[in-house]
Formats: C-alpha cells, sequence, structure tokens
C-alpha cells in the first residue's frame, strides 16, 4: 500500500512543508501552517510541472535589448497621479491596502468616474458590495457615467469572461479576498487562491494592456491580508494612512516598477468623497500659539515639504516610567531620552514621556529630532515655545546635530507659511529672509528655549 503524501503550507507566505510545524520557518509566522488534501496537493504539483516546462526563450546580451518606451495616463486625481510617478500605467497591476472605513473604495469609485468620464470603459467589480449600493456611493461622488460598468462577482472565471467579452481601458477588483477560482480546490482567501487570482490577473493585464487595481484587506498589524508573494507579484503597492477620524488621509507607495516610492498623497475625505487635499497650510499645527510641550518641525514627505506639530508631555512617574509616541519610532524615542540624561543630567529616568505627531502622520525621517528635544525640553520646563520658531534637525548618538536633506526646500516652505525663524544644524547654502540659528550639538539648544 502506497504511503499517503502529506503537504502542509503556510497561510501567511506560501512556505510549504512535508510536516507540520508550529511556527513557520520561512516567514516566523506561529499556527498558519494548513494541511493540503490530496485533490490540492495535485493541483500545486500540476502547476509546479507546468512551470517547469521548456521555453523557447533564450538568453541575449543586454546590449542587444532595447528599453520598454513607457506611457501614461491621468486618473483624474493629481495626488494619486504623483504618487504612481507620473499617472497610471497600461497593463500594470497595483495594490491598494488599508484599514477598513480609510477610503480604498470610495477613491477608486472616484477615479472609475473619472476616467470614465473621460471616455475610458472602466469594470468596476466588486464582491463585498452589490450594485445598488455602489449606485448609492456612486451618486455620492457623482460617478455615474455611461462608460462605467459594475459586476457585482466572485467568480473569477465570470470576471475574465466579462474582460474577454468586452474591451475595457481600466479595471478595479474590491476586493482580491473576495474572488475565488473553480480551478482552484481551495477556500476563498487562501495562499493557493490569492495566487492563483493574483496571477490571472497579471496574465490579462499584461497581454491585454489593461491597468487593473486591486483592493486588498489588511491584518492588525498594518500589512496586507493573505500570502506575501501577493505584494511580490503586483507592479505597485500602496497603502493608505492616517486617522480614521480625521479628515486627511494620506496614501504611501511601498513598491513602485513605474517610478519613486518616495512621493506621499494627501487627500481629504468629505460630503463629495476622498479628493485632493487642496492646501496643507495650517493642516498639522497651530500657529496662533503653541502650549508648553509643543514644537514645531518640518519633514519631507517625498518631494513635497510638511510642517507639522510635535506634541509631549513629561509627567513625573509613580511606579515603573513610561515611555509612548504615537506617529514616531519608540526606539528613537528612548535613544533620544538617555541622550537628555546623558548631556543634560536631566532626571527623565523619574518621568513619564509620551509624544504625539499631530495629525496622524508617521514621521520616517530623522530630520525630526531636534523637535522631539525641544518639546520634551518644553514640557518639562512648563515653558512655552515661541511660535515663530521651527526645530530642524537629526540627533546623533554623540550629541550632534547633524544636517538633513532639502534643507533649503525646507526654508522656502517655512518662509512661505509666514515663520521668521529657524534652528538648523549648519547655515544654509542659499540665502534666505528667515533668522536661522546654529546649533550643532543638543546642549546649545537650550539657549534658543
Amino acid at each position: 500500500m502506497a504511503k499517503k503524501k502529506t503537504l502542509f503550507e503556510c497561510q501567511a507566505c506560501g512556505f510549504q512543508s512535508p510536516r507540520w510545524m508550529g511556527k513557520c520557518t520561512s516567514c516566523g509566522a506561529w499556527e498558519t501552517m494548513v494541511e493540503l488534501t490530496a485533490e490540492q496537493i495535485k493541483f500545486v504539483s500540476e502547476n509546479a510541472s507546468a512551470a517547469t516546462s521548456q521555453s523557447t526563450n533564450r538568453a541575449k546580451p543586454i546590449t542587444e535589448i532595447g528599453e520598454d518606451n513607457i506611457t501614461r495616463f491621468s486618473s483624474g486625481s493629481r495626488e494619486l497621479d504623483l504618487v504612481l510617478g507620473g499617472g497610471i500605467v497600461p497593463g500594470s497591476l497595483t495594490l491598494i491596502g488599508g484599514s477598513p472605513g480609510i477610503g480604498k473604495s470610495t477613491l477608486l469609485l472616484k477615479i472609475a468616474g473619472n476616467l470614465a468620464q473621460n471616455e475610458k470603459r472602466v469594470l468596476y467589480v466588486s464582491g463585498e458590495e452589490s450594485a445598488g449600493q455602489i449606485k448609492m456611493r456612486a451618486n455620492r461622488l457623482d460617478a455615474n457615467h455611461q462608460q462605467l460598468y459594475l459586476l457585482p462577482e466572485i467568480n473569477l472565471q465570470t470576471v475574465l469572461n466579462e474582460v474577454a467579452n468586452h474591451a475595457y481601458d481600466f479595471i478595479v477588483i474590491d476586493s482580491i479576498q473576495t474572488l475565488y477560482s473553480d480551478e482552484t480546490p481551495s477556500a476563498p482567501g487562501s495562499v493557493t487562491q490569492v495566487r492563483t487570482i493574483t496571477f490571472e490577473l497579471m496574465r490579462v493585464a499584461k497581454s491585454m494592456q489593461i491597468p487593473i487595481f486591486i483592493i486588498g484587506h489588511i491584518t492588525k498589524d498594518g500589512s496586507i491580508a493573505g500570502p506575501r508573494v501577493l505584494e511580490h507579484m503586483v507592479d505597485t503597492v500602496l497603502y493608505f494612512e492616517g486617522d480614521s477620524n480625521s479628515e486627511l488621509r494620506l496614501l504611501r507607495g511601498f513598491k513602485n516598477r513605474f517610478g519613486s516610492t518616495n512621493e506621499v498623497g494627501i487627500f481629504e475625505m468629505n460630503k463629495e468623497g476622498l479628493n485632493d487635499a487642496k492646501s496643507m497650510a495650517g493642516r498639522f499645527f497651530n500657529k496662533e500659539k503653541l502650549q508648553s510641550g509643543s514644537a514645531l518641525t518640518v519633514i519631507m514627505e517625498g518631494s513635497r515639504p510638511i510642517i507639522i506639530e510635535v506634541q509631549a508631555l513629561v509627567s513625573e512617574s509613580y511606579g515603573q516610567p513610561r515611555r509612548s509616541s504615537t506617529g514616531f519610532d519608540n526606539n528613537r524615542l528612548t535613544m533620544l531620552l538617555a541622550l537628555l540624561e546623558k548631556k543634560l543630567d536631566l532626571p527623565l529616568g523619574t518621568y513619564d514621556v509620551f509624544i504625539n505627531i499631530s495629525g496622524g502622520i508617521k514621521i520616517n525621517e530623522p530630520s525630526a529630532d531636534l523637535a522631539i528635544i525641544a518639546a520634551i525640553l518644553s514640557s518639562y520646563r512648563d515653558r512655552e515655545l515661541s511660535t515663530e520658531t521651527l526645530f530642524i534637525g537629526e540627533v546623533s548618538l554623540t550629541g550632534e546635530i547633524r544636517e538633513v536633506n532639502g534643507l533649503t526646500q525646507r526654508l522656502k516652505e517655512i518662509q512661505t507659511q509666514g515663520f521668521t525663524k529657524a534652528v538648523i544644524p549648519n547655515k544654509p547654502i542659499e540665502e534666505t529672509k528667515i533668522k536661522c540659528f546654529i546649533a550643532d550639538e543638543v546642549s546649545k539648544v537650550v539657549e534658543w528655549m
């Protein structure tokens, strides 16, 4: 009697093993190994055999290969075009993730309406909402156009037949976790299903030169649900950030085969849906009056400088001191506190320290270190800082304040917003009307408090 073949697959990354393991050795996830049925094992084996079949392609010298001419067309949204690198690329496969209610479906329905208004034939596939529900949202977004087609469907074969029988210029899939394929013996949302569906959508996008946007659910830790292979297969990965209670949303690129991932799109949620934010002036700070524990700085989100308010609260601890931060790296906060104790002899080891970045922005660059320190000192001494002064600089472990990139552009933004002073680590290259105070080490920051 032949021995029964067993195969286990990780539902987080797709790693396969002949025996069950409590922890996946590939991605480190716990309790994610699921045993495949005999039918599923046969499906995996057949696909592996097909993938290793002989190909007629031959290797060529790179000097004999020409460049692809990438063309783009506008989505009708200035912010989305900025994040995508200039516009939508025909044949591209884009994945958009974000927490529930952040505005993924709203944004893509708005974009679909914009393209349909420009005489592009658009297909919106929804596996979560009925056509009537989507119609209600379209009324609110003013996206009712003759060239926008709705297909409430979760069967991949039905979707592919619709695409094959009609010429579409743009496709939206809402969402990838709700689709299933009859040819794959697995439940919707599983590793096998998501991998197969993504491959089919990628084949359609590349062969028919149709840009496809996919909405993906996210897990509790903020990553897109499903196997990591999903993010590897698509051309572009975008994430929505921001507080769902706030009207502002940030769209950030984490992968882009056709452009930079440094840009960020800023949107504003209102009664008309998710629209491009018209102006960032004063959105993330209060210029009228700063309370003790608040400091201003300017960060770079891609090529765009944004002035934000950093808030700190330092209070006596009645037990184990707490260090907590929202929108700022907690490990970096701990480092800055240790530096203040070492260089300025501040007894912060007996104080609770809390940091918050206003507006729901997450700081991903070290240029706000100086503002964090200024806010902590302001709260510790209960002394208000000047509303005309901004703090810009990276702080090293030795207490040295180092220069940051794009200083000239940051100072121009400060001047545009009507500020007059800035504490910076070095003299700017270009002349400016801003009165700059040079502070090359942490101890000198106290002089401007």
